[in-house]
């Protein structure tokens, strides 16, 4: 064991050493978060897969408008709207979508279903070498293991060609909600001490149908349930290449390693509280919210409470309220709408709209007491965090699968941007650091202090 005083005084001394003056950051024009200073995203590549629109920049200035989400150039409320009217899952149909481009026909669906389910089932030993014996205590790290793991039944794992990468993304895409329902089993029996439930894909099922099978005790689930998780799936699966973790595979991928170590760092870089752990947060906000405020239906009440978060008089002391605010959408998130109205749904059958009710109220007062303590702040809106965490714990998905089941549906957007990456060929990433150190010379080991 590191003795405590040692490194609490090493600590220091990289406090020290790293901190850097804030006003110099200004100064030399860095962008900090790859940020402008007016909000805007610094523009660092191109693609063809996803975007996210959620404001226009009209003669210099940044303008609201309603948030859009596209997908190869569809928006996903007619992507959505479509798979509802045929009364059929689309995660599938999305996956297929933001791979190839294309939407596919009755016969390529078809098809396209049938790798999938044939992909699910994990090779042979796969389950208990790199998930059942190594049970984790955070599932990403358990998944992002998983997926390094998947390297070494790869025959041909670092080849760079698409069609090699293709395969490979075919297999990820369709293995790991299983790695993801496997490893929350294997937790569940070595952490908590829960039966260890293993069952197998069931071919016949979508993914959405699969996890729902895979995770819970008696694999039962309504068409409700399903729909619903189907479509927190459609809805996650890509957000442009901007966002952190598909920006990640992208960086990985520039250096020309393999899919694998991609993915996994992809995975781990939605761990992050700031990025796939946001729902989360929401829950346990609204967990508090819940208990200091006995009149749900008040307005007051909830404006009160909101304001004592907003001013650091209660929550976790950052000033933010979780679910509200996005660094893109403005006026709206479209997968908050979406998923709001599926909520609603599930609520009134659960016997739950007290609590929906709460969630809408805390979505249209947040913004008002949010630019009431801080008159700058503009263009607040519900993200679709605010309604996700709600909506799984309805569907009774246990708390440590939330983020998981994010890496779920975006696995399908990291594995589209790894394509793109590499059939594009462009240089590594590597963007400039400038040094602010002063110079000063070595002194020999014999003369310091």
């Amino acid at each position: 064991m590191i003795d405590p005083a040692w490194l609490k005084a090493r600590a220091d001394d990289v406090l020290r050493a790293d901190a850097i003056d804030p006003a110099l950051y200004e100064r030399y024009s860095v962008k900090r978060g790859l940020r402008n200073a007016d909000g805007t995203g610094v523009l660092v590549g191109l693609t063809t897969i996803g975007n996210v629109h959620g404001y226009v920049v009209d003669e210099g200035e940044k303008r609201a408008v309603e948030g859009q989400l596209f997908y190869r150039g569809i928006d996903v409320n007619d992507l959505v709207a479509g798979c509802v009217a045929e009364r059929r899952f689309g995660y599938e149909e999305t996956a297929y979508l933001l791979l190839f481009g294309v939407l596919p026909t009755r016969a390529q669906l078809d098809e396209w279903c049938a790798i999938l389910a044939e992909h699910r089932r994990l090779p042979e030993g796969f389950k208990e070498n790199a998930i059942i014996r190594r049970p984790g205590k955070d599932l990403m790290n358990s998944i992002a293991r998983a997926v390094l793991t998947a390297y070494t039944y790869d025959t041909t794992p670092d080849l760079l060609d698409i069609e090699t990468n293709l395969r490979q993304s075919v297999e990820l895409i369709a293995g790991y909600p299983t790695i993801a329902a496997y490893a929350y089993q294997a937790q569940a029996h070595y952490h908590r001490g829960l039966p260890l439930l293993i069952r197998y894909p069931d071919p016949e099922k979508s993914t959405a149908e699969n996890l729902l099978l895979l995770i819970r005790e008696d694999g039962s689930y309504t068409q409700l349930e399903a729909e619903t998780l189907d479509l927190a799936l459609i809805l996650h699966a890509e957000h442009g290449g901007g966002n952190n973790s598909s920006f990640t595979t992208h960086v990985i991928t520039s250096s020309f390693t393999d899919a694998y170590s991609a993915i996994a760092a992809a995975t781990l870089s939605l761990k992050g509280s700031r990025h796939g752990g946001a729902n989360l947060r929401v829950m346990r906000q609204m967990d508090e919210i819940k208990r200091n405020v006995p009149d749900w239906t008040s307005e007051d009440a909830v404006a009160g409470y909101i304001e004592k978060i907003v001013r650091r008089e209660a929550g976790d002391g950052s000033g933010l309220v979780y679910g509200l605010g996005h660094a893109i959408y403005t006026l709206s998130d479209p997968r908050a709408v979406l998923l709001k109205a599926k909520a609603r749904e599930l609520a009134e059958a659960d016997g739950r709209t007290d609590e929906f009710e709460l969630y809408s109220l805390i979505e249209r007062l947040g913004p008002e007491v949010i630019r009431s303590v801080h008159p700058g702040a503009k263009d607040v809106c519900a993200n679709v965090d605010l309604y996700s965490g709600f909506v799984y714990d309805m569907l009774n998905i246990p708390k440590e699968l939330y983020t998981p089941l994010f890496a779920v549906a975006r696995v399908t957007g990291w594995c589209a941007h790894r394509l793109e990456e590499l059939d594009n060929a462009g240089p590594i990433i590597r963007p400039a650091y400038k040094p602010i150190y002063r110079k000063f010379s070595y002194t020999p080991l014999s003369e310091r202090e």
